[in-house]
């Protein structure tokens, strides 16, 4: 009877107050609703599921902007073809590239998957995760792979060798619940084979990367620096075990080291900076900041190939889709005033994830973009580096970012990468194949997180579950 009283309490907007009514005293608390919280991109937030829900301009775009931003959706989502060619708007792919375009990644703007496997073999080539390379250089920095240089890629135009090829696997390793319900969290081993160039360095570091949406980046920027550094000094000042710190990384663009924001690792600065080097590392395309082939000296063929021009994009038509990347809407979040909803946001904070996952911020202004400026958005991200243990470890350093820390990811659109791409893969390498593996992964800083997430009921567990699905 309980049980429907709680389905009827969350028809009618699920609140404590409805429970209280039906003569529940002891009715579990929920998170307080405002009208306006599912709002998670503020007014760039637009309501939209299924196929195209990571798709659309900013909802607080003017009209007379609108055209920008779909000329820059032309150039992120048309592929590339090798020079030379007709068309020369597009053409300059590779020598060595992984995809032919930034959409073949960032599918529908979308998250990557990895390989598919069919009876129990890998079907296909990575192309959505990338792995990027390294050599221990001085004082714990690195140098790129001195024959295949920073980033692997399996992929090349006629008459250039490919790289190599690589090899997945998984382990699965079974756990369980403090109830006795149990899980498996998938273990992947990578190989590199069909080297096109021999053997990589004996001290080779090795990190997996899987493509992240592209939603809500303007207003990721548009977070005031002195903001994310308060995350920091709040999460010293608990000394409850989560520290995070900022990583500080070059920018082309900026001509200088600032504040990381994107990347796994929060090895990116700006927007800008994460456009360029995608169409270089990933496409093979020159521009302005990045004008140099990816070609290293061993790779003969890859130097002596044709370009598309120098550069092959031209800096406007990069502007157009750094633009539509700074401007795509971040979707609502569903059924933000259910009863069910409410609860898992209650339990989540109550377990301490926000301590990493921070919910919210007011953006500042950030220049020529008036629709991420002065929004009130909820991505919970501090945009920090934190030790996520031993099992996440890729054992790589990045920047400031040591081999076992990770930038802690927006959560914003992870419960509906089903509806978007198709799938339900989560962490660095997408090796968590639900979110509750990505929860059992954590370790590190999020270990007491995840041990109290492991003693919640079942019933606990699916409703921080059903919050998170919800965002």
């Amino acid at each position: 009877m309980q049980n429907r009283y709680l389905s009827i309490a969350a028809t009618l907007g699920g609140t404590a107050a409805v429970l209280g009514t039906l003569g529940f005293t002891n009715a579990p608390e929920i998170a307080p609703y405002q009208e306006g919280d599912e709002k998670l991109g503020g007014n760039t937030t637009v309501y939209e599921v299924g196929r195209n829900a990571f798709s659309l301009p900013a909802a607080n775009m003017a009209s007379d902007r609108q055209t920008r931003f779909f000329v820059g959706n032309s150039f992120f989502k048309k592929a590339w073809v090798e020079a030379p060619s007709s068309t020369t708007a597009r053409d300059g792919l590779g020598p060595h590239f992984i995809a032919r375009s930034c959409g073949a990644c960032h599918a529908l703007d979308g998250r990557g998957a990895t390989p598919a496997f069919e009876n129990g073999l890998q079907a296909e080539q990575p192309m959505a995760l990338l792995f990027r390379l390294s050599i221990p250089g001085k004082n714990g920095s690195t140098l790129p792979e001195p024959t295949y240089g920073g980033q692997f890629n399996n992929d090349a135009i006629p008459g250039v060798k490919p790289e190599g090829k690589v090899a997945i696997s998984y382990t699965e390793q079974p756990g369980s619940f403090t109830d006795g319900e149990s899980y498996s969290l998938r273990q992947p081993s990578y190989h590199f084979t069909d080297l096109g160039y021999g053997a990589m360095h004996p001290q080779v570091q090795v990190s997996p990367r899987i493509a992240n949406q592209v939603i809500g980046l303007g207003l990721l920027e548009a977070i005031r620096e002195q903001d994310i550094l308060a995350n920091a000094k709040a999460q010293a000042a608990d000394n409850d075990g989560v520290s995070g710190r900022p990583n500080y990384v070059y920018d082309a663009y900026a001509g200088k080291n600032k504040l990381g924001r994107y990347g796994w690792k929060a090895n990116v600065a700006t927007v800008a900076h994460q456009s360029a080097g995608a169409f270089l590392g990933d496409i093979g395309i020159t521009s302005a900041k990045f004008p140099k082939e990816e070609c290293m000296p061993a790779q003969r063929d890859c130097l002596k190939a044709p370009n598309g021009g120098k550069p092959e994009i031209p800096t406007s038509k990069l502007n157009d889709v750094i633009f539509y990347t700074q401007t795509l809407a971040v979707p609502a979040q569903r059924d933000a005033d259910t009863f069910e909803v409410r609860r898992g946001k209650l339990l989540f904070d109550q377990i301490e994830c926000t301590a990493c996952h921070t919910p919210s911020y007011t953006t500042g202004k950030l220049a020529g973009l008036p629709e991420v400026s002065n929004q009130k958005i909820s991505p919970y991200t501090d945009l920090l580096l934190h030790d996520m243990g031993p099992g996440l470890a890729d054992n790589r350093p990045d920047g400031l970012a040591n081999g076992r820390e990770w930038k802690t990811p927006p959560l914003w659109g992870i419960g509906l990468f089903q509806d978007v791409n198709g799938h339900t893969q989560y962490l660095h390498d997408g090796r968590a194949r639900n979110l509750t593996e990505a929860i059992m992964w954590h370790g590190g800083e999020a270990d007491t997180a995840k041990r109290r997430f492991a003693r919640l009921s079942k019933a606990d567990r699916d409703a921080v579950l059903r919050f998170l699905n919800s965002l």
